[in-house]
């Protein structure tokens, strides 16, 4: 579905159409779950400038036609900050590149997650596509799609291995911003988790108490020392 446009007509740009389409998300965990992605993403791609990812961002695919708003995408191999600003949208006929990973947050009312926006993301090219349905009780609430010959294929493992990424993606209960639930996490190849910020603030917060206290245990061995033999001199 991406069109290649003569890049000497008269398009609009990113400044031109509205970042998004005006529609509120349905619950909170349309936003903070892709912005947890989000977040971990800059921790560890921190040296790299090669990618963006988009959390309730209008992508344009047709002058002609409205943005479609996923909960999360991301692209690889483009900028991630273009003129020494911030994108307003992402817009396929100015990146030239597919988002390569696709996120749907599934709420009470539904979006056409299964279906329509199923079939429409496998037209567009999107290599993977994943849903996430908190709701589910019997049904995988996590779902990775993906694409094959133009059809979604559905994904096996509790973490799923994305190698064009070098990433794995899976769920587990753990804290974000104060709130214990289940969340989507990144994981390396091994299946380790990625630390979000607050675990690394809490880590490294420990790592110098842990250097502090051995100061201080070496400070007090060598005055013991001194006490007893006297200075080194």
């Amino acid at each position: 579905m991406l069109q290649y446009y003569d890049p000497r007509s008269c398009l609009p740009s990113a400044e031109d159409l509205p970042d998004s389409d005006d529609t509120p998300v349905d619950n909170q965990l349309q936003h903070l779950i892709p912005g947890l992605l989000e977040v971990v993403l800059a921790l560890i791609w921190s040296e790299k400038m090669n990618w963006f990812f988009g959390v309730d961002m209008g992508v344009y695919y047709d002058p002609n036609q409205p943005a479609i708003v996923p909960d999360g995408f991301l692209s690889i191999g483009v900028p991630r900050i273009i003129d020494e600003d911030l994108r307003l949208s992402y817009v396929l006929w100015e990146e030239q590149k597919l988002p390569i990973f696709v996120l749907e947050v599934v709420s009470q009312t539904r979006r056409g997650e299964y279906s329509t926006k199923k079939k429409f993301y496998a037209e567009m090219g999107i290599l993977y596509y994943v849903i996430y349905n908190p709701l589910r009780k019997r049904k995988p609430r996590l779902e990775v799609y993906k694409l094959n010959n133009g059809q979604y294929i559905l994904q096996s493992g509790e973490v799923i291995w994305l190698p064009e990424l070098e990433l794995g993606i899976g769920k587990e209960l753990g804290s974000y911003q104060g709130i214990y639930r289940e969340w989507l996490y990144w994981y390396d190849l091994t299946g380790k988790r990625y630390e979000i910020p607050e675990e690394r603030i809490k880590n490294l917060g420990q790592q110098l108490d842990q250097e502090r206290q051995e100061k201080e245990e070496l400070a007090a061995l060598l005055k013991q020392y001194q006490s007893r033999f006297g200075n080194l001199e």
